[in-house]
């Protein structure tokens, strides 16, 4: 399986990736092309991507990075080696969705449900998830390093693995999780449960084992943690 081409924008002097561009019969093709700033018919480009999204079960090798992405239907459907990063993404249904080696970097992930999904060796980077719910899904070797999570929902999910470190956790649910290997150093958390949770296989400090005494103070104070 092929990771997204990293076709950088043709515009003298940009460093962004290009998007994705597509032949007559709608298939995608490994050319050169412009990130989304530089992209002249704008409009043109996002229905294409979106057409493309809808109409396939199976994605393989998107870019669509820099993109606002909203009210779409993508329930079921497969993502692999697909490129989300800094894309804005609204009121998005993914339930039982499949992803494999995916970026969705820096993204700003709002008003999105993703129950029952299957994500993998997928990135989240920097990303800020507003009400943002994976509940009762496989989460497993992701990363979801620095993001900002607020009033989202992990709930019994499988997190095996996953790196949260530097991450900011407020009003979120992690209850009845998997957290063995799951890595939370230097977070910072308010207003999370983690009732049922396998607390003492995840790691929150080098040097020992379990959620605790790593908690920024003004975090610490109001914290509902369940331990």
């Amino acid at each position: 399986m092929d990771m997204y081409t990293l076709n950088m924008c043709q515009c003298t002097g940009c460093t962004k990736f290009a998007l994705s561009n597509f032949d007559e019969d709608g298939n995608i093709l490994e050319t050169p092309g412009y990130c989304f700033e530089h992209t002249q018919d704008k409009e043109h480009k996002i229905h294409a991507i979106k057409n493309y999204v809808v109409r396939h079960e199976k994605i393989i090798g998107l870019n669509a990075s820099g993109l606002e992405i909203k009210n779409i239907d993508i329930n079921n459907k497969k993502f692999y080696g697909c490129n989300f990063q800094h894309c804005t993404i609204t009121n998005l249904h993914g339930d039982f969705l499949r992803a494999r080696m995916c970026s969705f970097d820096f993204c700003t992930i709002s008003d999105c449900s993703f129950f029952n999904s299957n994500i993998q060796f997928t990135s989240f980077t920097g990303s800020k998830l507003v009400h943002v719910l994976f509940t009762g899904s496989d989460l497993i070797h992701n990363n979801f390093n620095g993001i900002t999570a607020y009033q989202s929902s992990l709930d019994d999910s499988d997190l095996y693995n996953s790196r949260f470190i530097k991450s900011v956790l407020v009003n979120t649910s992690v209850k009845n999780c998997n957290l063995k290997k799951s890595v939370f150093y230097d977070t910072m958390r308010q207003g999370v449960s983690f009732k049922l949770s396998n607390t003492r296989e995840a790691l929150i400090d080098r040097n020992k084992g379990g959620l605790m005494g790593d908690l920024d103070a003004q975090f610490t104070e109001n914290s509902e943690e369940e331990l």
